[in-house]
């Protein structure tokens, strides 16, 4: 008999045991894809921001370009209206003289400009990319 309750008790406590063990792996498993899944839809938000960024810069970039066209073509009619009235060859040499150098500073200034509207749109496209690298690195880091 008293081998039979040593075996029962044996089973009992290796079933009790099992059943913790088994539960225990449920909960971290469970535990692992929460955490999983709440990293996936923060990268999923990074990337969203990172296009809605890279979208704005792009139609930032398109409406500079628009505006300086219209300028320039402006300034190109206006060129040619005064060149057509001039009354000398030295006059039409001058006003030719002066508008080319206003269109390349004026050309130069716009490349500027739109370098700087480059450097931010991808600046702060890239900012919530580097965040989640940064938080996977801090998260590699601490499990070492």
């Amino acid at each position: 008999m008293a081998a039979a309750e040593t075996v029962k008790s044996t089973v009992e406590q290796f079933t009790a045991a099992s059943n913790v063990a088994f539960k225990d792996g449920v909960e971290k498993t469970l535990a692992a894809l929460n955490e999983a899944n709440t990293h996936s839809k923060q990268n999923l938000e990074a990337v969203v921001a990172s296009v809605t960024a890279a979208t704005k810069g792009a139609e930032a970039l398109g409406a500079q370009a628009m505006s300086f066209s219209k300028a320039a073509f402006d300034t190109q009619v206006t060129a040619a209206r005064s060149l057509a009235s001039a009354k000398s060859v030295q006059e039409v040499f001058e006003l030719q003289t002066a508008f080319a150098k206003t269109a390349l500073e004026t050309y130069m200034a716009q490349v500027g400009q739109m370098s700087e509207t480059v450097s931010a749109s991808v600046k702060d496209s890239m900012k919530p990319l580097n965040e989640r690298v940064t938080a996977l690195v801090e998260r590699l880091q601490a499990a070492r």
